[in-house]
């Protein structure tokens, strides 16, 4: 049995274990934190559970893209799923003038058609182009393919969203519509490539939903399959090394002194942390350069509201408010003009839910912010640190009770993370919601390959393929192709969802 050690204990490293450890290879998972997850974390105050970063996930229903790999992964026994509302699972309000965006292609283009009744066509044509981008990528179809680069996906990977959709769509505000939910991915103007927004579109349009209790609920399951299979996941076990001899990588070190030894070592950890751990002389100063200067998605502020009992009904759908009358630069902003957008969210408890319990509100924030504080630890950054995250809590609070007037009077009490908040638990670099980010200006350069120089190296995770749970789960499939091919790793979700 060849002995993998994974760095990392987000979606992508505990995906990677399950798979490898499925297939006969000794896998042990090492997680600095006490708790397992990344992103998929969960935190309980006063009773109620909030989500951190996988709020809701789409095209999981049967035969879908990601309901295929829920299976693969043997995780459809194991969480619930609560359906957002088809007629809109996505509502944006640009300054009080609300649209929905609805499940399915047909009804996609009805129901923003009845507020654009003169852009009906200009619609469907939006819509084709977003299905042939995305189907154009052989692995967010799962479909096996030699490579991922026909001329269409490499063509909207080099354009950006508001060059394509300038083209396509003759109404401004209909553009901006469109655009409406790019705080699932940071999109910036000029920057982020359509095929970015393609995937978005296409993946929640099929079908959206909640993990019912919360998506920690999905790493449990993935440390649970893992275990069964003979693998170990370890908490407090923060990797300060990669041992390498003149060829390969041979093994981890971990801040307390332990040794794993490794035939292969799987990083699913943030690029710039593993050159940090990792002084090869194969990694060559080129790569190190190159990864040190890749720009991050801009971070987030939160505000976790519980709710007193039975006050705020349950809201089955994503709300993005803007007071500008355009989506965009968002993340361009002044201190005395923030916040220009939010997305508010309720946590789904049960999936027949009437009252909601908590829910959040994100809004941008920069590093440059925080970076004060980075060399302290949580509780202990000191009283203006508390006194900007107040500020700007009932900065966004107000925000979304200019469309929910009544939102105030439910709130028992908040709780805030910034940045650093995010960098701490997750490992993100600069607390960035999405690692490292897309620029149609940068070029291949803006790419971090699953491959290393060294051969045995290799990365997942959120800045390898895309951020996402299908983006984690198909940058995955590519990593453990490396060891056990694709067409292996393809029969094995036929065979899983016959």
């Amino acid at each position: 049995m060849k002995r993998v050690v994974i760095i990392g204990s987000g979606l992508g490293g505990l995906s990677c274990g399950l798979i490898l450890s499925r297939n006969g290879y000794d896998v042990t998972v090492l997680e600095q934190g006490a708790q397992v997850g990344g992103c998929l974390q969960c935190f309980h105050r006063r009773g109620v559970k909030f989500e951190t970063g996988m709020h809701f996930i789409g095209s999981a229903d049967e035969g879908q893209v990601l309901g295929r790999l829920l299976r693969y992964l043997d995780l459809t026994g194991n969480i619930r799923l609560s359906r957002l509302d088809p007629s809109g699972y996505d509502v944006v309000s640009l300054q009080g003038q609300q649209f929905r965006f609805a499940n399915g292609r047909e009804q996609f283009v009805e129901t923003l058609a009845s507020d654009f009744p003169r852009q009906r066509d200009n619609l469907n044509r939006y819509f084709r182009l977003v299905e042939e981008v995305a189907s154009a990528s052989s692995l967010h179809s799962l479909r096996v393919a030699d490579s991922d680069t026909s001329p269409l996906n490499t063509e909207y990977q080099l354009r950006s969203i508001n060059d394509v959709l300038s083209q396509v769509v003759g109404d401004p505000l209909l553009r901006n519509v469109l655009v409406g939910n790019l705080p699932l991915y940071a999109a910036e103007r000029d920057k982020t490539p359509f095929s970015t927004h393609a995937f978005i579109t296409d993946f929640y349009n099929q079908s959206a939903f909640r993990v019912v209790g919360g998506s920690d609920l999905i790493a449990s399951s993935l440390v649970g399959s893992i275990e069964r299979n003979g693998g170990r996941v370890l908490c407090r076990k923060q990797a300060v090394r990669i041992d390498c001899d003149e060829q390969r990588a041979v093994g981890v070190e971990t801040a307390d002194q332990t040794y794993y030894p490794a035939d292969i070592v799987i990083a699913g950890i943030h690029p710039a942390r593993l050159i940090d751990i990792c002084q090869s002389p194969l990694l060559r100063p080129v790569y190190r350069r190159r990864v040190a200067s890749l720009p991050e998605t801009v971070g987030g502020f939160s505000v976790y509201l519980r709710f007193k009992p039975q006050t705020v009904r349950y809201m089955n759908y994503n709300f993005y408010g803007y007071h500008q009358p355009s989506p965009w630069d968002c993340e361009q902003y002044m201190a005395h003009d923030w916040p220009k957008g939010y997305l508010y969210m309720h946590f789904c408890g049960n999936d027949r839910q009437q009252w909601a319990d908590g829910g959040v509100i994100l809004s941008y924030m920069h590093w440059s912010e925080v970076a004060k504080w980075q060399g302290t630890s949580v509780d202990h950054r000191g009283d203006d640190y508390r006194q900007l995250k107040r500020e700007r809590a009932e900065r966004l609070i107000d925000a979304v009770c200019r469309e929910f007037p009544t939102l105030r009077d439910g709130i028992a009490d908040y709780y805030t993370s910034t940045p650093l908040t995010y960098r701490d638990y997750t490992g993100t670099e600069q607390g960035s919601m999405y690692g490292i980010a897309k620029d149609i200006n940068l070029g291949p350069v803006a790419r971090v390959h699953h491959r290393t120089k060294i051969p045995n190296l290799l990365l997942t995770g959120q800045n390898i393929n895309s951020h996402g749970i299908l983006g984690v789960l198909v940058g995955t499939v590519v990593t453990c192709s490396e060891l056990l091919t694709s067409e292996h790793i393809f029969n094995e979700i036929i065979k899983a969802n016959q």
